[in-house]
């Protein structure tokens, strides 16, 4: 889960809604810059936090009583076999974007050496079957990431006031990408997508405590808890 500090207490983004706005930004991409796989780009873009499941996973809070939030998970063998299963059982395109996320966000963890090691035996096998090459997926994660990285800002709230610029990172054409805010809207230069102006959201929850006794009692409030959607523009200022 996605956790941002309020006055009273705690915004929380679920991981899942995280990955649902990742693909609305997606969704939007330049048509003639859209990788071969699109539809399986755009599926895995949705679905690349899937396992992570807030109200079936655990531990929720920290010793301290605190929610945890996602940055600090670690690698967790289990679930990282659930979600790359899921990924080969949709496709092996999807199953080749998954494993090159987990070794983007677990690469450096010694605990995924050996998992990570078993995933790129099976990426010839996924290639044949998806009947594609390594730059058609790489330019094709590229893409994931970028939305990834976008949504994350967007979710944790850290877009500079004023007009201030953010760099997100490197999109699939190589270009560095920056994102601002300017008159209520949020503008990415070089703009990158097929209108000049859309709509995004994604939903959160507020709980108005800071410490909880255990796991159950913040699944509890987390439950209780009222959904509220966010709205985004984006806009070209040309």
């Amino acid at each position: 889960m996605i956790l941002n500090y309020k006055e009273k207490g705690w915004q929380i983004i679920a991981q899942r809604s995280h990955g649902l706005l990742s693909a609305q930004i997606c969704a939007r991409w330049k048509t003639a810059d859209r990788p071969m796989r699109w539809v399986d780009t755009l599926v895995a873009t949705a679905e690349h936090d899937d396992v992570f499941n807030e109200l079936e996973t655990g531990p929720l809070v920290n010793p301290n009583g605190g929610p945890i939030d996602f940055k600090m998970n670690k690698f967790d063998e289990h679930l990282s076999h659930l979600l790359i299963n899921r990924a080969e059982m949709k496709g092996s395109f999807i199953a080749l974007l998954v494993s090159r996320h987990i070794a983007f966000t677990h690469g450096d963890e010694p605990k995924a050496k050996n998992f990570l090691s078993s995933l790129q035996k099976k990426e010839k096998a996924w290639l044949k079957s998806a009947h594609v090459n390594k730059a058609e997926v790489a330019r094709a994660y590229e893409l994931l990431e970028f939305c990834d990285a976008l949504s994350l800002i967007i979710c944790q709230e850290i877009v500079p006031p004023e007009g201030r610029r953010v760099e997100i990172g490197r999109g699939p054409s190589g270009k560095t990408y920056e994102l601002f805010m300017q008159n209520d809207s949020l503008v990415i230069s070089p703009w990158p997508f097929e209108i000049d102006e859309f709509d995004v959201d994604y939903e959160c929850r507020s709980l108005n405590k800071l410490i909880f006794a255990n796991d159950e009692a913040f699944r509890s409030a987390f439950e209780k808890a009222e959904v509220v959607q966010i709205s985004l523009k984006f806009k070209n200022l040309h």
